[in-house]
């Protein structure tokens, strides 16, 4: 049997429409909140499924700029390491996954992951903002 270059093309193109596509998973993250004030972090789902994940994050402040950790954590109750006298979480002894950084009232920032089945911690980790109520855990499944 003789293959023609159209013929080739044709059944990798049929290949392309039949072979699944594997979407990310897609986490909406709200943040709001202004200084002297309830802050907060939000997600539109507070479980989902392993695997590639965007985090769409939205800074709905008026005037306070925002950031967003993911951190994978040990066990979902595990205790953040505080240190009170800069009012933040010591990253350095997290797992940190990404973050979306210094984020301006009104903006919008993505990341990435690829998570593994566990409990995961999303923060804002400016000072006083965790304290504040910025942080929100994320379950994923397999």
């Amino acid at each position: 049997m003789r293959f023609t270059r159209h013929t080739i093309l044709a059944a990798i193109a049929l290949a392309c429409i039949a072979t699944p596509s594997f979407a990310s998973t897609i986490v909406k993250v709200v943040e709001d909140g202004e200084g002297g004030g309830p802050m907060t972090l939000t997600l539109d789902q507070s479980t989902i499924k392993a695997g590639e994940t965007t985090f769409m994050v939205h800074n709905d402040a008026m005037t306070e700029e925002h950031e967003m950790v993911l951190v994978k954590l040990k066990s979902a109750d595990q205790k953040m390491p505080y240190i009170d006298a800069k009012q933040r979480i010591d990253e350095k002894h997290l797992k940190s996954m990404g973050e979306v950084s210094e984020l301006k009232p009104g903006a919008d920032g993505t990341l990435k992951a690829k998570l593994a089945p566990g409990a995961y911690l999303l923060i804002c980790n400016i000072k006083g903002h965790y304290d504040a109520g910025m942080h929100a855990t994320l379950a994923v499944t397999d």
